[in-house]
């Protein structure tokens, strides 16, 4: 968290704490390709435990996609989406032809904007059990996924890392993938903005929980994260709109005036508090989302489960994806 914002995205945290030490934050390697196509890619890489303190994010590398057009619902546009998360998926995992993915849709299907996870598993195309039973039935370009969506502590009264470990350790997979909601700074990156990470996802750090990491380090496996933003919290959209009103009002203020004197002499620490006074006494935190939510969910699943079937199914295409789903 900086200045009292909060969000899960790599590239959001690095730009925050570029803003705040002006000059470009050591033990973390940038890469920003050029926009293609109306999709913009970054990769962010942090290379040391000092990239890790600057950010508050573990080693490793994030990808994300900034894709604005997906709001307008442009099947083109959503195909060369798909094509280009594709792409950066196979550049963070390496598979043999036999290899075993799971994937684990994080998330609570009975809240919308947590609910991202499991409707990218009812989209995904999972084939571990035709090879199983049916193997003669396979195409030879597609590889053994097998999918779960877990559901939340809140229903199971388990932990989704438990529920996930025990899986892991049954069906031993290669690669484990999972997706899970995300909390921006930023409302106009919710539904449109792709994050994937090879270190693996926290369930429910996107609004302050810690719950058993999806980790290497705690599943044995490899593995990948993909997540969309899709709320952002009220104390971050507050405290944006309080310091674009300080700087507007102290471009007119007199240097020597009270007024002027007292919006200079607000630190940090006052800010935080003016804004979590309004937004979270007898509340607690807000998170915010649009109202067109449903419809945003729906698509970034549908983008999200389409990426990583071109990535898994190496030589299949889109057409070939949707032929077998229908």
């Amino acid at each position: 968290m900086w200045r009292g914002i909060r969000t899960d995205l790599a590239m959001e945290a690095r730009e925050l704490a570029q803003e705040q030490k002006q000059y470009e934050i050591p033990g973390i390697r940038v890469e920003n390709v050029e926009p293609v196509e109306g999709i913009a890619i970054s990769r962010v890489e942090v290379i040391s435990k000092l990239g890790e303190k600057n950010i508050g994010k573990p080693m490793g590398n994030y990808i994300t996609l900034e894709a604005p057009g997906i709001w307008d619902r442009n099947p083109e546009y959503e195909e060369q989406v798909k094509q280009h998360l594709a792409n950066e998926i196979r550049r963070l995992i390496r598979l043999n032809d036999d290899s075993v993915i799971l994937i684990v849709g994080l998330g609570n299907w009975n809240v919308t904007p947590d609910a991202v996870g499991p409707k990218v598993v009812d989209k995904v195309l999972v084939t571990r059990h035709v090879f199983e039973f049916v193997p003669d039935q396979v195409d030879d370009r597609m590889r053994r996924i097998c999918a779960i969506a877990p559901g939340v502590l809140g229903i199971t009264g388990i932990e989704t890392g438990e529920i996930v470990k025990g899986i892991v350790d049954k069906v031993k997979p290669d690669l484990v993938i999972a997706i899970d909601a995300l909390a921006s700074r930023k409302t106009d990156r919710i539904g449109s903005t792709i994050q994937i990470a090879d270190t693996g996802v926290n369930p429910g750090s996107g609004i302050g929980n810690k719950r058993m990491g999806l980790t290497r380090e705690t599943l044995g496996v490899p593995t990948l994260a993909v997540g969309v933003p899709t709320v952002v919290y009220a104390h971050t959209i507050g405290r944006d709109a309080l310091e674009m009103l300080i700087k507007e009002f102290t471009k007119q203020a007199e240097s020597h005036s009270e007024f002027y004197k007292m919006l200079q002499s607000m630190n940090e620490q006052h800010l935080n508090s003016l804004v979590g006074e309004v937004l979270t006494e007898g509340l607690g935190d807000l998170v915010v989302t649009p109202k067109e939510v449903d419809m945003l969910i729906d698509d970034a699943a549908g983008i999200i489960a389409d990426g990583i079937n071109l990535a898994i199914h190496d030589g299949l295409s889109l057409e070939d994806v949707n032929r077998y789903f229908h």
